[in-house]
């Protein structure tokens, strides 16, 4: 049913515990294959795929480009989940998403529609909340899910879209775009993450802020906003 992407890239401790959030969906059957891209990993990253059972492949190249790879190596399953290492999906997730993938296949043009999840934070404290709540909002207001939020979308309409484009930032914000705010579905579950916001500086944080809001928002080009992106 589903086949998974995830890029990586010195991901050994992030990538257990996402795999391990994936054991129960293999053993029902809704996960086929579990393809793990690498942009050139220094650390055990690669061990840990191999323990798992993952195909592994080596692509030294932003991240859209190995997710665009990942793709286009899978063959077991209909439907495509991308996924980022430092994202763990929660307990159940698969039984909500095989209920949106049963739903899309039934529907008149549902194969032509996307899911994502909640997003949610492992950092205790308020601003872990407050980022959590404005992706809540963004995504319901916006349809503009991030990457870490993963994201589940036919194989054919992946296709259809071109798949993601070979951009060095903002592929997940592109991609979303190109999809439409009217046809992606915000799961119950959640996607939790391991990254923090506060990992970045302050003026970093508001230049990636300011051209996601272009994209999302001002609906600039994920292409032209990218330069602002850094």
């Amino acid at each position: 049913m589903i086949s998974v992407i995830i890029p990586t890239k010195n991901s050994e401790t992030d990538l257990v515990h996402a795999l391990s959030a994936l054991v129960p969906a293999a053993a029902e059957g809704v996960i086929r294959e579990v393809i793990v891209v690498d942009g050139g990993s220094s650390d055990n990253t690669e061990q840990v795929a191999d323990a798992a059972g993952c195909e592994w492949v080596s692509l030294h190249a932003p991240r859209s480009e190995r997710l665009s790879f990942g793709a286009s190596r899978s063959r077991r399953g209909d439907w495509l989940l991308f996924l980022h290492p430092e994202s763990i999906l929660e307990s159940g997730w698969h039984h909500e998403a095989q209920a949106f993938v049963e739903r899309a296949s039934r529907a008149p043009n549902g194969q032509r529609t996307a899911a994502s999840f909640r997003l949610r934070y492992e950092a205790f404290g308020l601003s872990a909340r407050v980022s959590e709540s404005f992706a809540a909002l963004r995504s319901q207001l916006l349809g503009m899910p991030y990457g870490n939020q993963g994201l589940l979308i036919s194989r054919q309409f992946y296709k259809k879209l071109g798949g993601h484009r070979p951009l060095p930032e903002l592929e997940d914000l592109d991609i979303a775009k190109r999809i439409g705010r009217s046809r992606i579905i915000f799961l119950r579950a959640a996607a939790v993450s391991s990254g923090q916001a506060e990992r970045e500086g302050l003026v970093s944080r508001l230049r990636q802020a300011l051209a996601r809001f272009c994209v999302g928002t001002l609906r600039i080009p994920a292409s032209v906003a990218v330069k602002l992106h850094g």
